[in-house]
């Protein structure tokens, strides 16, 4: 009968394993990098984008949001008529979505130690959004609306490959609230095809 000698097991490494070519820091090392510039609060040494770069994006994308706030309030005042009634609530309740977008992002700009821009002086020109405001015919305030959802979306979208993985928190609430203004668009270009098609029964009826 032959023996089975047992393995020596080996002693417990202190250097984490290495995970697809990324090897973790030590607990020691995270906690000295913690220590170090610890009035950067949540941007820690290994925060890898232009951090500059970062909250000048998010500023322009907070000016958007606000200009936005500022149209669809102003949709939900004027709109007018029998088909503007249910899409009024629309308008109230987007301007409020895009509201908590503006303190979302204002919040991430606290959190990588900037400054959030609410001056209203220049806030248009900030803003890749236009406000409009000459329309008055329920048709073309969806289409203003429309229009600034779908420059939104290609703001966010173009925001998102900057980052890339080198901020993912910054990376994710972008993309939370790209996910939202496509909502958006998907609804007014809904509404804009339901009230084209009350039109035209409106004429037949005539």
């Amino acid at each position: 009968m032959s023996s089975v000698s047992n393995p020596v097991p080996k002693p417990a490494s202190k250097t984490p394993a290495n995970t697809q070519g990324f090897m973790l820091s030590t607990k020691e090392a995270l906690r000295e990098r913690a220590r170090k510039s610890i009035e950067e609060g949540a941007v820690t040494p290994s925060y890898a984008a232009n951090r500059e770069a970062v909250i000048d994006i998010l500023n322009h994308a907070l000016a958007t949001e606000l200009v936005c706030v500022l149209r669809y309030k102003h949709h939900y005042y004027i709109a007018e008529g029998l088909p503007a009634e249910a899409i009024k609530q629309e308008f109230l309740e987007h301007a409020n979505e895009e509201q908590q977008h503006a303190d979302q992002l204002a919040e991430r700009i606290i959190q990588l130690g900037g400054n959030p821009n609410f001056n209203p002086v220049g806030l248009a020109e900030r803003s890749h959004a236009e406000y409009g405001g000459e329309h008055t015919a329920l048709i073309d305030i969806l289409r203003d609306d429309l229009i600034a959802e779908r420059v939104a979306i290609e703001s966010y979208s173009e925001a998102i490959r900057y980052i890339g993985d080198n901020d993912t928190t910054t990376k994710r609430l972008l993309e939370s609230i790209l996910s939202t203004e496509e909502e958006h668009a998907e609804e007014i270009a809904s509404m804009l095809a339901n009230l084209g098609q009350w039109k035209n029964n409106a004429k037949q009826e005539n």
